[in-house]
Formats: structure tokens, C-alpha cells, sequence
């Protein structure tokens, strides 16, 4: 009997791995998308980004009722549904390609809007909901899987690394089919991947529909909803921790996002890169994902004896460190690392060395989610499903924060933007000395 258990909660956790990948290669491929409307628009960074502000906006609206889904349908009926409207998100960012280029529907300052841009930022904002609702399946799952705890925190460390490497992977992808960003660049140039994943979702709609997931929040349809004297929003250490997800999300969003706006700019505002500055800039944006696979590679295996709260002290000093050295720096001084072209296929590329140490942060962020999750919902007891869905609204500080940073170095520089993710890392710092820490247990949670 036991060992028919740990099989199905070994099939459960592989599914979940699966998914967490899926979250990655989903949202990671708006920023590299965004070179291509970023050009098409006389480099205006901010339009680059807006379709990682609509990919994370939707956060917004679908946290809570996500949350509600786990209780009314459960797990697995969840994750259909996301896939199924992830499949129609890209199929609507694959449009964007076929229509809508010559029709003008309105100036935004001196930019006039088109209509097929308005078609992908639709589809991104469709993505939005399939990657907030697979979210919030992923991370209470394996929380639950793990028993909670350090051990929770290791399983979705462990899930985390393979989010990681689809992060890896993505804006590899994208810069090898893109090559050298012109304003003749389009999401046509992309369509290939786009197939692809519009394939792995079928195959994983499929593939789930057979697997038997837990359904530790499933509520009958006899039970009636119990209402509780207090709710998530009870405890400190939760609210901060809301904060901190909000917050995390944007770093780790912003620091590879606009370092590959910086490389892609072949201009003097930008790295000066003349040849392939997409495929570079996407391939050292691929080692910031790798990074973070390593990252969590890693704390996967120490979770069990190390913290969490010591882990996310460590590593948000250490980014501060890494941001503070990549800001100072003269970008006169260059360092060869790995980049890609589509003539060359890998080759060493002499880039800023700034991008250094913005790749390393990488394995400062790769822990921060896991961390902040297992910190903020630990003694929530039956207030945690209520916790998940409000840490899939504050998922939205994915596109306010880039978004941001973006208006910041199109005002004052890619490199002084960078300002910005140093004051949200001190939060995150203040979060693992502090602000982690229950000071309510006398609610009661069972």
C-alpha cells in the first residue's frame, strides 16, 4: 500500500517538474520577443516589454479565481485548462505574424500602433492566464508533496531547476532564429518556435489527461465553504511575504530582460554590439537561466539542512553585490563570453563586462521564489490554498517592474536602470533578516 502511494506521488511530482518547465518556456519568450517590436519601433524600450507587462498582468486578474479553482475543480482539472488556453495564447501571438502589419489603430506619441502588435500583446496577456494557473497549481503541489517544511522547499527547488533550464533554452531559441534585429525583423522569424510549443502543449494535454494527480484542496460539492475568523492576510510574516513574491518576480524578470535590450542595442546608448546583438544578448541572457538551473540544482540538495531564510539572506546580499560591481563598471571593459549566431553557431563574443556579473545573479535569484513561498506560507495551516492565490496576483510585479526599468533606461541609461533592482533586492534582504518571521501563532490554523 505504501509503495503504490510513493509510486503515484512520484508520478504526481514528475508532472509537476513538467509544468514548472512549461511556466518557463512560456514566459520567457516575451522578452526576446521584444527585441523584435523594440526595433519595429525605433528601439523604444518600453514598447519592447509590453508583452511581458500583458504576460504578467493577467496575474492580476486570475490569482484569486486560480486559487478557487483548486478548491471547486481541483489540480488536475486546473492544468488542462491552462494548458488549453496557453495553446490558444500562442496561437494568437502566431497571428500577429500573418495580420494586421499595415493597419494603423492609433499614434501613441510619436509611435504609431499597429494592429498586429496589438494582436501579440493580446496573446501574451492570454499566455498570462495559462502560466498563473499553472503556477498556482505547481507550487502548492510540490509544497505538499515535500511535507512541507525544508523539505517542500527542495521539492520545488528541484522543480525550479527545470523551470530553469526551459528558461535556459528559450531565448537561445529566439536569438538563433532571430540573428541580428533590424526594423525588417518579425514574429514570422520566429513562427517555428511558436509551432513547437503550440505542439508540446498538445502532447502535455494528452500526456495529463492520464496521469492521476492529489487533490488535497478538492471540496466536495457536499461540504459547504466554512468560513474562517481570520484569513491569510492574518498574518505579518504572509502580508511581507506578498510583497516580497511581488517584488522577486520583477528582479528576476528585469535583470536578464533588460541586459538583453542592452546587447541587442548595436547603438552607443546600448552595448555597441554591430553584428548578431539578438543572438548574443539572447545567449548570455541563456546563461542567467542556466545559472539559475545550477542555482537550484544546488539548493535542492541543501534544503533539507539549510533554511530558507538563510539561503534568501545569503543571495540577496550577494545580487546587491553583483548589480553594484555590473552598474559601476565602464563597459569599455569587455570579457568574452559564449554567443550564437545562426552563420557561426556558437561562438565566444567580447560583451561588456557588466554582463558578467548580471548572469551571476542568476544564481542569487534562483532560490528567491522557493524561499519566499516556503517562509511566507509556513503555520498557515488551511489559509494556505487562500495564500496561493494571492501570491499569483503579486506575480504581476513581472511586468511592472521591467516595465519600469525599462522607462528608466530609455531616460537615463540601460546600466543606471539597474538602480532600481538594487532597492527591491534590499526589501528581499530586509524579508530574510525580519520580516520572514511568524509573529502570529496564536491564530488558529487547523
Amino acid at each position: 500500500m505504501n509503495s503504490k502511494k510513493t509510486n503515484g506521488n512520484m508520478v504526481a511530482i514528475i508532472t509537476m517538474f513538467f509544468l514548472f518547465a512549461m511556466i518557463s518556456f512560456v514566459t520567457n519568450l516575451a522578452a526576446p520577443f521584444g527585441t523584435i517590436w523594440k526595433n519595429q519601433y525605433a528601439g523604444a524600450n518600453t514598447l519592447g516589454m509590453m508583452g511581458n507587462m500583458m504576460n504578467f498582468l493577467a496575474y492580476l486578474f486570475m490569482g484569486i479565481p486560480a486559487g478557487n479553482m483548486l478548491v471547486r475543480i481541483g489540480y488536475k482539472k486546473t492544468s488542462l485548462i491552462a494548458i488549453t488556453v496557453g495553446f490558444l495564447g500562442l496561437l494568437t501571438q502566431y497571428l500577429s505574424s500573418r495580420f494586421g502589419a499595415e493597419v494603423s489603430v492609433f499614434a501613441s506619441g510619436e509611435y504609431v500602433i499597429k494592429l498586429n502588435f496589438l494582436i501579440y500583446l493580446l496573446g501574451a496577456f492570454i499566455c498570462g492566464f495559462c502560466v498563473c494557473m499553472l503556477n498556482t497549481v505547481v507550487n502548492p503541489m510540490l509544497n505538499v508533496l515535500g511535507g512541507g517544511g525544508n523539505k517542500g522547499n527542495q521539492l520545488i527547488q528541484a522543480g525550479g531547476a527545470l523551470n530553469s533550464l526551459a528558461g535556459t533554452l528559450t531565448p537561445l531559441f529566439v536569438g538563433a532564429l532571430i540573428g541580428s534585429v533590424t526594423p525588417q525583423t518579425a514574429m514570422s522569424d520566429v513562427a517555428p518556435l511558436l509551432f513547437i510549443a503550440m505542439g508540446v502543449f498538445v502532447a502535455a494535454f494528452i500526456a495529463l489527461s492520464f496521469v492521476s494527480i492529489p487533490e488535497p484542496h478538492l471540496r466536495k460539492e457536499t461540504e459547504k465553504k466554512e468560513k474562517y475568523a481570520h484569513s491569510a492576510w492574518s498574518f505579518r510574516h504572509t502580508v511581507l511575504g506578498v510583497i516580497a513574491i511581488f517584488i522577486y518576480v520583477g528582479i528576476e524578470i528585469g535583470i536578464p530582460g533588460t541586459l538583453n535590450f542592452y546587447l541587442a542595442d548595436p547603438t552607443d546608448k546600448g552595448a555597441g554590439l554591430t553584428e548578431n546583438g539578438a543572438a548574443i544578448g539572447g545567449a548570455i541572457a541563456a546563461i542567467y537561466w542556466l545559472l539559475m538551473l545550477v542555482g537550484r540544482s544546488a539548493s535542492s540538495i541543501i534544503s533539507g539542512k539549510v533554511a530558507s531564510r538563510t539561503q534568501l539572506i545569503i543571495v540577496s546580499a550577494a545580487a546587491i553585490l553583483f548589480v553594484l560591481i555590473a552598474i559601476f563598471l565602464p563597459k569599455e571593459i569587455t570579457i568574452s563570453m559564449p554567443g550564437y549566431s545562426v552563420e557561426n553557431g556558437f561562438q565566444m563574443a567580447s560583451v561588456p563586462i557588466s554582463a558578467l556579473f548580471l548572469v551571476l545573479c542568476g544564481l542569487c535569484t534562483s532560490v528567491m521564489w522557493g524561499g519566499i513561498f516556503n517562509l511566507a506560507v509556513e503555520g498557515l495551516g488551511k489559509y494556505t490554498a487562500q495564500a496561493s492565490g494571492i501570491f499569483m496576483m503579486m506575480v504581476v510585479g513581472g511586468g511592472i517592474f521591467p516595465l519600469l526599468q525599462q522607462f528608466i533606461s530609455d531616460n537615463v541609461g540601460y546600466m543606471a536602470s539597474y538602480w532600481l533592482i538594487i532597492a527591491l533586492l534590499a526589501y528581499l534582504l530586509f524579508y530574510g533578516l525580519a520580516g520572514c518571521k511568524n509573529v502570529n501563532k496564536d491564530i488558529p490554523v487547523e
